[in-house]
């Protein structure tokens, strides 16, 4: 506890030194600027991406990317902060090139195009990589990559925040929301409650929080997995037999199941899916993507299915391989101020290190939206 109120003191110091009322871009936000991308067709809307420091004596640095709005006024327009999911998927993999963003990336992974339904017609588009091991994002000790959970996501999350409205001081003040899907139905609330709560300090809001908004969230771990158990059922995915047996053996309750729920799930994953894709099961699977089914535990495989990144249909499934090609190129990193530090994988559009790893997750999000919806935010859950 004193460690948290510590922390919560120098934020306030170090945010008290910031001025509001400054509308000029400072120097360490120009050495953010984005001139322009590889392959980018011509826009008038400015772009920022970089890292912010959120833990000095851990090194961990988180990666963001800035697509202020295509509209005439975009200084009207409120800041939109995008987190993706999984436990470990990148929000520019997917809410930046395959949902929200302005661009799209072609099949060779060497030009974009224009997103006509992006987003930033009519919001600022702030994508976070987060937790650090993330994409871009990265930590320099290790032991980090194995201790991650909800609690340091969030509290990190909150601190990249405040840094990087220090750097960003016009959008101090903006009304200002959150959206995520899938795994972000944690990050999301989760980090709405810290900005709730740091704003408790303070006679007017420094983070003019609004609201939140997530897409086929994880919200409550029981009905949730109820929910995808019987999605599997009533699309003809698994048997009755199966179905009958997965709820038989299975309480969603408890942190560790049963040998015979194991099984159940297992069986069903490995025997009856066949070759489609989980979350867009009417459209065509990625050829160049598959890989062999392998046999975990209940959790390790359950988790895989309802944390990660939910995939649209009407879209083309190789997607997230041509982000990485993408991504991946040297004169893309150089471009957007990328893997400074030379990190020595490989850029990906999830990192299963952190889903194997993580440590602390809430078996509910339901009491967070019951307090911060009687706090007056406006809060907008969609499937």
């Amino acid at each position: 506890m004193a460690r948290t109120h510590l922390i919560f003191l120098l934020l306030v110091a170090f945010l008290s030194k910031t001025s509001s009322s400054s509308s000029l871009p400072s120097r360490e936000q120009e050495k953010d600027r984005i001139k322009t991308l590889p392959g980018q067709p011509k826009v008038a809307f400015s772009q920022y991406s970089g890292y912010v420091n959120v833990n000095e004596s851990h090194g961990r640095s988180l990666f963001y990317w800035l697509t202020e709005s295509s509209s005439p006024s975009p200084h009207t327009k409120p800041l939109l902060l995008w987190l993706n999911g999984g436990p470990g998927c990148s929000s520019i993999a997917y809410g930046a090139s395959e949902e929200i963003g302005p661009f799209r990336i072609n099949k060779t992974g060497s030009d974009l195009y224009l997103n006509k339904f992006s987003w930033n017609k009519d919001a600022n588009l702030l994508f976070l990589e987060s937790p650090a091991g993330v994409g871009f994002s990265y930590t320099n000790t290790s032991s980090d990559l194995k201790d991650f959970g909800d609690e340091r996501t969030a509290q990190d999350s909150l601190i990249f925040l405040i840094k990087w409205l220090s750097r960003f001081p016009q959008y101090k003040y903006r009304d200002f929301y959150i959206a995520g899907e899938s795994y972000a139905g944690h990050y999301v609330p989760q980090l709405a409650k810290k900005i709730h709560d740091y704003n408790k300090a303070f006679s007017k809001p420094v983070i003019n929080l609004k609201g939140f908004m997530v897409g086929n969230a994880v919200t409550d771990n029981e009905y949730d997995s109820i929910g995808t158990v019987a999605y599997w059922w009533t699309h003809a995915i698994i048997s009755d037999k199966t179905y009958k047996s997965i709820l038989k053996h299975c309480n969603f309750t408890v942190d560790k199941v049963s040998d015979d729920c194991d099984t159940a799930v297992n069986y069903a994953m490995n025997h009856e899916f066949g070759d489609i894709d989980q979350y867009s099961i009417y459209t065509p699977t990625c050829v160049a993507s598959k890989q062999k089914k392998k046999k975990t535990g209940f959790f390790v495989r359950m988790k895989n299915t309802l944390l990660r990144r939910r995939l649209v249909s009407g879209y083309d499934p190789c997607s997230e391989s041509y982000a990485e090609k993408y991504y991946n190129r040297p004169d893309v990193q150089s471009a957007m101020h990328a893997n400074v530090t030379g990190i020595r994988y490989k850029w990906t559009a999830c990192s299963d290190v952190l889903i194997k790893n993580w440590k602390d997750s809430d078996k509910t999000m339901l009491p967070v939206y019951k307090e911060l919806s009687a706090a007056g935010l406006r809060i907008w859950i969609f499937r």
